[in-house]
């Protein structure tokens, strides 16, 4: 019997679409699901339907920004678990903080290298799974 392993799901929130289309491609290549949100209404609703594995979420988005995504979701016992990661061009400590007090289980800046952006995805994904 052949036995089928199952894709993680990542939801990349993201307005900037080269950015979004840029990270899409580069998961995708390396066998992850995405789904994907432009604004941060969409990603709540994606998130909650989609049943993500993992949330790469933008911090500066139209309709409730990446701060207020996160808190909402980690104060929502259904989505509490899944990890969420912000990747963000913001690089002041209170930002940092700012995430972290929002929930964020990490904190990725632009401009990155694909490679870190994977490690990122797989530590958090192989922790969430374990």
């Amino acid at each position: 019997m052949i036995e089928t392993v199952k894709k993680a799901k990542i939801l990349i929130v993201e307005d900037d679409r080269s950015i979004l289309e840029t990270m899409q491609f580069v998961l995708e290549n390396a066998g992850y699901e995405c789904l994907l949100a432009h604004d941060g209404a969409e990603g709540l609703a994606v998130a909650r339907t989609g049943s993500p594995d993992l949330i790469l979420l933008d911090i500066m988005l139209p309709k409730h920004n990446g701060y207020q995504v996160c808190r909402l979701l980690k104060r929502d016992r259904r989505f509490s678990a899944i990890p969420i990661v912000l990747v963000t061009a913001r690089t002041q400590d209170q930002d940092y903080v700012q995430g972290k007090e929002s929930g964020a289980d990490d904190y990725i800046t632009k401009p990155f290298e694909f490679p870190d952006l994977l490690q990122v995805v797989e530590r958090h994904l192989s922790s969430h799974r374990s």
